[in-house]
């Protein structure tokens, strides 16, 4: 089954992918100019890679967590999806992507690092 997840930001979408049920593979990420831009973009991804399941990051615990829940949610309803979406906690995944990609490349604003943590997002997932 084709997976694909994302960590929604405020600027930027993370995305990763597996394609095999193996090895995920961290995307370029999609800089966030508005919501209805990142959800073309995102719908376009997800057709060109014919995306069987799409799995979202939410966070769990912290005090933003029922706001943050809200947005993401909300972000997924503007998405034209005709395939199944899972939720997976995705606490920590943005500093254990810092951490795993220290010294690989500078932490820039390029979305590289919310890529990567989506990557984590779908090995967490796919471990369940």
């Amino acid at each position: 089954m084709k997976l694909a997840s994302i960590d929604v930001g405020l600027k930027r979408i993370g995305v990763a992918i597996c394609l095999d049920g193996g090895i995920v593979l961290p995307q370029d990420a999609i800089l966030r100019k508005n919501r209805n831009q990142a959800a073309k973009e995102i719908n376009a991804f997800l057709k060109e890679w014919e995306i069987e399941k799409l799995i979202v990051g939410l966070p769990k615990g912290g005090s933003t967590q029922e706001e943050m829940e809200r947005r993401i949610k909300h972000f997924v309803s503007l998405l034209e999806l005709t395939i199944p979406v899972a939720y997976q906690d995705e606490q920590g995944s943005s500093f254990e992507a810092k951490a795993l990609t220290m010294g690989d490349f500078k932490h820039k604003r390029d979305g590289r690092l919310d890529s990567v943590a989506a990557k984590i997002i779908l090995e967490r997932y796919l471990k369940l």
